[in-house]
């Protein structure tokens, strides 16, 4: 089993998208936790308005590849794909 972690930060351009990133966040974090194969799934605001901080596991690659592909398919990903990501991938 190879467990992997994405760690990194959602950064906002605008004020208007950080609104964007609340209205759908609570949701996005609720249906992620929800799925098999996550172990941990956080993102919270930093101390600049603009960026979040987000840290997720999962329990190996085939959990994680299935969160994105439920990701890119949601609502959360329609209204916030224009957001930047910086984001490392870890595992172990």
């Amino acid at each position: 089993m190879s467990f992997v972690t994405l760690t990194g930060t959602l950064t906002c351009g605008t004020a208007q998208d950080a609104e964007i990133v609340k209205t759908h966040l609570p949701e996005h974090i609720r249906l992620s936790r929800a799925e098999p194969g996550c172990v941990w799934f956080n993102v919270t605001p930093g101390t600049d308005p603009l960026v979040w901080t987000l840290n997720e596991g999962f329990i190996d690659q085939t959990a994680f590849a299935a969160h994105q592909a439920r990701t890119r398919a949601s609502v959360w990903w329609q209204a916030t794909q224009h957001i930047g990501r910086n984001f490392v991938m870890g595992g172990g």
